[in-house]
């Protein structure tokens, strides 16, 4: 595909009715890319840029000395536009304050943090050259839109440079209580680079409550608003049905012998719970014995951020658990925890989620969690399974139906586990009824067109 170094070099498709709609995010997905491998933003993101010219802007993902003007290529009514890092940058701004800092803090595991002033510097200077490569690229009229934690200060950057445009941002993970983000230092700095948004949102009402507190409590007269995130569930479900009677699931079901499937899917990170799920799990077989022989748990946990000390530790600790659950309680033809940290493709996720009797939730902290949300639409509405959801999930705000539980009590994930496994059918319809009715309404099309319908009103609407 030919790249362009410069703005003009690119055709630029004709505007439609509206405002062009300009995101920008730490990563951009490749044109090439279509559904799921684009990442989740874009997959959410793509009935808001399918109807209307966009401009998305980024970071190339490539290490390499940087240049001043962003690359673009135009696909349709979107154009990609990208900048690459410094490896010294990428290491301060990515690796160290962003998640070395940010990501622990924000999901409440201050313990995990590292603070190094060398790191923030880097954060801001990445921010302010992200916010120099952008505002050339603007038209007066453009809608802005920043996503998540590494961008925090873009907005401020971007009012530095006379930038005037409406400019909202949304942040995808948890925000702390005002108490515990005190933990971070020079965090009133970041606060107050919210002041230059016109929205903030977040997934939910806690979190943006949060957020306003810490905001008001050092000067800044904005308040943050809940635009929960959802999923395409026509779509996932449609892809469950067919995937249903698939190679791979028809493998997984044979293989199963008639037992029960309790189905974990998470990236391998620490904010996910799965040690304390594997532990919950093995509660259950010891508390309930009848269920020896008789369930198997599957936990896949594709590697994530692999070269980082944190979660080469994660790794060794979930392989030794995992060996002690199945060195306790399997037989000689049963294995009760299948434990798999490569990708496994959507499609064959999907076909997983269908057959499963249990879905099994169990964040520490979590912004929402679709997987919870993917679980439900893949259901059989004739046959559901449970969704088992941790109280510290997003998605718990607003999924009356689930078993709702604490991940620290192993004693509470058992007992919801063996709940889930012998609720009659009335009672699994009910509840799956009651979950559908919100996640067929909390989708991902109505997400995109709330937030921006609510930065697209009057100026003076916003303010008020």
């Amino acid at each position: 595909m030919a790249v362009s170094r410069r703005a003009a070099a690119v055709k630029v498709p004709v505007e439609p009715a509206g405002s062009r709609l300009v995101i920008i995010s730490n990563r951009v997905p490749s044109p090439r890319e279509r559904g799921p491998r684009a990442g989740g933003l874009a997959v959410a993101l793509q009935d808001a840029i399918r109807v209307r010219e966009t401009l998305w802007f980024g970071w190339s993902g490539e290490t390499a000395a940087p240049e001043a003007a962003a690359r673009l290529v135009a696909q349709g009514p979107t154009t990609y536009a990208t900048i690459d890092l410094a490896e010294a940058d990428f290491r301060g701004f990515y690796r160290g304050f962003s998640n070395g800092m940010l990501w622990p803090l924000l999901h409440a595991r201050v313990g995990l943090s590292e603070f190094r002033r060398s790191d923030l510097a880097a954060y801001m200077a990445v921010n302010e050259r992200f916010a120099a490569a952008l505002a050339p690229l603007l038209r007066a009229d453009d809608t802005v839109w920043v996503h998540d934690y590494h961008l925090i200060p873009l907005g401020a950057a971007l009012r530095a440079l006379g930038v005037r445009n409406r400019i909202g941002f949304f942040l995808h993970v948890p925000f702390p209580p005002p108490a515990l983000y005190e933990c971070l230092p020079q965090g009133e700095r970041l606060l107050r680079s919210f002041g230059a948004y016109d929205l903030i949102g977040l997934q939910t009402a806690r979190d943006a409550g949060f957020l306003s507190d810490a905001l008001a409590a050092c000067g800044v007269a904005r308040r943050a608003r809940a635009f929960p995130i959802g999923i395409d569930p026509d779509d996932f479900a449609a892809t469950a049905r067919r995937s249903a009677g698939g190679r791979d699931t028809r493998r997984l079901v044979d293989s199963l012998s008639g037992r029960s499937l309790i189905l974990g899917v998470d990236r391998l990170d620490y904010s996910k719970g799965i040690a304390h799920r594997i532990r919950g799990f093995a509660q259950l077989l010891r508390r309930f014995p009848q269920h020896r022989n008789e369930v198997t748990l599957l936990q896949i946990a594709p590697i994530s951020r692999g070269d980082v000390p944190e979660y080469r530790s994660l790794r060794r600790e979930l392989d030794e658990l995992a060996g002690r659950v199945n060195g306790e309680h399997a037989e000689f033809d049963w294995v009760p925890l299948r434990y798999l940290t490569r990708t496994v493709p959507r499609n064959t996720l999907a076909g997983f989620h269908r057959h499963a009797r249990v879905g099994l939730v169990t964040p520490l902290r979590d912004g929402m969690n679709l997987v919870a949300k993917e679980y439900v639409a893949a259901q059989n509405p004739e046959d559901p399974g449970v969704l088992i959801l941790s109280r510290f999930a997003g998605a718990a705000e607003r999924m009356e139906g689930a078993i709702v539980v604490n991940p620290h009590d192993p004693d509470e994930i058992a007992e919801a586990l063996h709940q889930a496994l012998t609720m009659p059918t009335e009672e699994r319809l009910a509840r799956w009824q009651s979950l559908r009715r919100s996640v067929w309404q909390d989708t991902a099309a109505e997400w995109a067109r709330s937030f921006l319908a609510a930065i697209e009103v009057p100026r003076e609407a916003l303010a008020s």
